[in-house]
């Protein structure tokens, strides 16, 4: 993550942790008076972060109503499914064309990492940043509009549906082998077979979610 340098940086990052960990909760008006007051920070400051907010779609505004927590709903999750689908599967054939043997060694350190992750039970859970195995492959891809579709908005209404919804998968030693799959098509330079493995991972993803819509609406 990058550096926070600036008062609009670092409320941008407290809300965001806000709204993630529910204290700022879905669907919540945002009062500017009494955020201003409660992080001791401008009027001017605070629009500038909740700007930054709505921006990547966590907030939304409308005139003479104000900014609002987004809300969420099953059916907003599947279309994000959709959307990476098609998206994460452009990154990936793109990654395989243009990604630098010092970014196949960091998804390498990172399979690895994840592997020991599954060995000592811990949760195979996307984290924000370098970590995150398909950041680095978006990253990886070399197309900056692209990075800011997937990084800097969809992935964080997917993070935030994780926090609110409480998302486990119990599929971790399928996905990390999917992943050593897609890094090995990339590897191999086949961007047609990087496309179709991605594509094939978030549709497996979406499908397991939406099992588990199912059996908690069933319940």
């Amino acid at each position: 993550m990058a550096e926070v340098t600036s008062i609009p940086d670092r409320l941008f990052e407290d809300l965001k942790t806000a709204i993630f960990e529910g204290r700022l909760s879905v669907g919540s008006k945002l009062s500017e008076p009494e955020l201003a007051r409660d992080y001791e920070v401008s009027r001017g400051a605070l629009r500038e972060a909740i700007g930054r907010l709505e921006a990547c779609r966590l907030v939304t505004r409308k005139t003479n109503v104000g900014a609002r927590v987004v809300s969420l709903s099953h059916e907003k999750l599947i279309e994000i499914f959709h959307v990476r689908e098609a998206l994460e599967g452009m990154a990936a054939r793109l990654a395989a064309e243009a990604i630098t043997e010092e970014e196949i060694r960091e998804l390498e350190r990172l399979l690895d990492k994840h592997a020991n992750d599954i060995e000592d039970n811990h949760d195979y859970f996307q984290k924000e940043g370098d970590v995150d195995f398909h950041y680095t492959i978006v990253k990886a891809s070399h197309n900056g509009f692209l990075f800011d579709l997937l990084c800097n908005d969809l992935y964080q209404l997917v993070r935030l549906y994780r926090y609110q919804f409480g998302m486990r998968s119990k599929r971790a030693v399928r996905a990390y082998h999917e992943h050593c799959n897609i890094v090995d098509a990339i590897k191999r330079r086949d961007a047609e077979m990087a496309e179709h493995m991605m594509r094939a991972h978030i549709r497996a993803s979406r499908e397991n979610v939406e099992r588990q819509m199912a059996e908690s609406t069933a319940a």
